[in-house]
């Protein structure tokens, strides 16, 4: 379960953006929906990756995120001695939303149509 405690202290404030990223881009990337995002690779790489805050709203429940992240996957050969496939890493973006609850912080993550 993915916990954002400080972006939710932080609501409201003018580091809410800041503090959001912050604290999405120190998560494992394999807590973030990110293989289903994939357009030009085959598997998410370790590379970090970069949140950008595209809009935040927020009702008595919850806070939602609306966030486009910029992060590499690679394409998976078969790992053979003579294999052709270059491992170099492809840049990837998608959208998720994050869906905070005010209370516990708890976060669920959707990757975006």
């Amino acid at each position: 379960m993915i916990k954002l405690e400080k972006t939710c202290r932080d609501r409201g404030s003018q580091h809410f953006n800041e503090t959001f990223k912050h604290e999405v881009e120190q998560l494992d990337a394999l807590q973030l929906p990110l293989q289903a995002g994939l357009s030009q690779s085959s598997v998410v790489s370790d590379e970090p990756f970069q949140v950008m805050v595209i809009n935040a709203t927020e009702n008595p429940q919850h806070i939602q995120v609306h966030a486009g992240v910029f992060y590499s996957g690679i394409i998976a050969g078969c790992s053979c001695a003579d294999d052709p496939t270059p491992v170099e890493p492809q840049t990837e973006y998608c959208e998720l939303l994050f869906t905070i609850d005010r209370d516990s912080g708890e976060t669920t993550v959707t990757l975006c149509p």
